[in-house]
């Protein structure tokens, strides 16, 4: 019989995904899309003479979106092929939850609106079992080439990834990673005082916390003190992956304060199938063990809408 790691070997070489083609062409609406999600400005993504003007002959997709293109849609058909095989290889391991490590993009040309992407993506390396803080696991790194219409190379990418089996934790929730622009809020909020940082230059709020306004660019700045009301702006209801800290399902919320800041926190006191987008929502305080204290929220009784 061939032993697991021979039957994990036999993979490295193989190609994974065969070409696949993006669904769609690059196109200037979810070129627009992202740079204004990413908060990028460049204006050769968005207007032709910006673009005419840096020698370019319109508008390019910036470089990193060239994995969205030829990502795999929610609602597309699995189908079995070698990269399922390989994930079911490494479930079988116990590998089962995964995160990117690292990723090494190179480009050899940009691409523009109309042009038509493909992907084949090949094993390069699965490494021996290493513990890691996340876990026991295996780094599995695999190149991907991304080709246009024409079979033309236009980028490739290194792609590492951690297949892990989670290691147990012995602190009741993961611990923030504090540093001199966050910590003031967490020591707040161990007060039970939930803060918001506000411009001293220009009187902006915002969150979550950085060290300089992005209004005026000024460092010098204060807190004040949330009034503890808000209404509920967005939500997920997440089920996968678990962690042995959490409850599921688990209720994310994007909480508008009454102080026009977001806040991404934890609903509680309420099921999944009574959240409405809209909904009054109240302060509540949750203790996550050695002197962590995270804000939730929680709806407004009816009786005090």
């Amino acid at each position: 019989m061939t032993s697991y790691e021979d039957r994990l070997a036999a993979f490295v070489g193989k190609v994974l995904v065969p070409g696949r083609v993006a669904p769609d062409p690059v196109n200037r609406p979810m070129i627009r899309h992202w740079a204004e999600a990413m908060g990028d400005g460049n204006p050769v993504y968005v207007s032709d003479e910006a673009a005419r003007a840096t020698g370019r002959e319109g508008v390019v997709a910036p470089a990193t979106m060239m994995q969205a293109w030829t990502m795999r849609g929610y609602a597309a058909p699995v189908a079995d092929g070698p990269f399922d095989e390989l994930v079911a290889l490494l479930a079988e391991g116990g590998y089962t939850s995964v995160v990117a490590t690292d990723s090494d993009l190179r480009l050899v040309r940009e691409l523009v609106p109309g042009d038509r992407v493909s992907v084949e993506e090949v094993v390069e390396s699965i490494s021996p079992e290493k513990s890691t803080a996340l876990g026991t696991g295996r780094f599995v790194t695999t190149v991907k080439t991304y080709r246009d219409a024409d079979g033309e190379v236009v980028a490739t990418q290194q792609w590492r990834t951690l297949r892990f089996r989670p290691a147990p934790r012995q602190e009741p929730r993961p611990r923030p990673a504090l540093n001199p622009d966050n910590s003031f809020w967490f020591e707040a909020a161990r007060d039970r005082r939930l803060v918001v940082q506000r411009c001293a230059g220009c009187g902006t709020l915002r969150h979550p916390p950085g060290p300089c306004c992005p209004e005026c660019r000024s460092f010098d700045w204060d807190t004040v003190e949330a009034a503890g009301r808000g209404t509920l702006y967005s939500y997920v209801v997440a089920h996968h992956p678990r962690h042995p800290a959490f409850e599921y399902p688990l209720l994310i919320a994007l909480v508008e304060l009454g102080e026009e800041t977001r806040l991404i926190t934890n609903l509680v006191g309420v099921t999944a199938d009574e959240v409405t987008i809209g909904m009054a929502l109240e302060l509540d305080w949750h203790e996550a063990g050695d002197g962590l204290v995270l804000p939730v929220f929680r709806p407004v009784p009816a009786k005090e809408r």
